[in-house]
């Protein structure tokens, strides 16, 4: 869409009403700021329109949301990661996730290790289940068959092979570690 210029005449307040970035006035709805029109909801049986700044136009994840992230770090309790994509969608900036150990597998939730799971620098197809704090850090869950480990590397810095849905090997060394290892959909592969 089109970046509107701020002060844009948008539509009559008849035929919608204004939400973020417009002004109202003598019955026109304006654009108060530059930016993409954005067209929301219903308001008292008119459509919502509202102006967003390019920089918040961009995909945010949201509950429900499939997302490929990078483990940063593990501890016994959670793995930190950065959610790199919504889908297939790079983000432009970093978003901060969480994996708790309890959110890790949908079976035996009290016998699992985040370090017989992840390890840094793994990459993880998992789903936003809450949108977290002020950190801005997202909750994620890798409980379902689909989601958990999609890329990891082994010691020898080799792409590792999945061999069950607990375990990968390096093609290299032969070498097995567990992970909580994705079922992959094609769907879901970033290249």
């Amino acid at each position: 869409p089109a970046a509107r210029p701020a002060g844009e005449r948008l539509c009559s307040s008849g035929e919608a009403s204004g939400g973020s970035g417009t002004y109202t006035r003598h019955g026109f709805v304006y654009a108060s700021l530059a930016g993409c029109l954005r067209r929301s909801g219903v308001e008292s049986g008119l459509p919502v329109v509202s102006v967003v700044r390019d920089a918040e136009a961009q995909l945010l994840p949201d509950v429900g949301a499939v997302v490929t992230c990078k483990v940063c770090s593990i501890n016994s309790r959670f793995a930190k990661v950065h959610i790199l994509y919504v889908g297939s969608t790079p983000l432009k900036s970093t978003f901060r996730g969480t994996i708790r150990r309890e959110d890790i597998r949908a079976t035996e939730k009290d016998k699992v290790e985040v370090y017989k799971s992840f390890r840094p620098g793994d990459i993880v197809l998992a789903k936003v289940i809450s949108l977290g704090d002020a950190q801005s850090n997202y909750l994620l869950s890798t409980a379902e068959n689909e989601l958990g480990v999609v890329v990891a590397r082994s010691e020898a810095g080799v792409q590792m092979v999945p061999i069950s849905w607990c375990e990968m090997q390096c093609p290299r060394t032969h070498t097995k570690d567990f992970r909580k290892v994705a079922r992959v959909q094609p769907q879901f592969l970033q290249t």
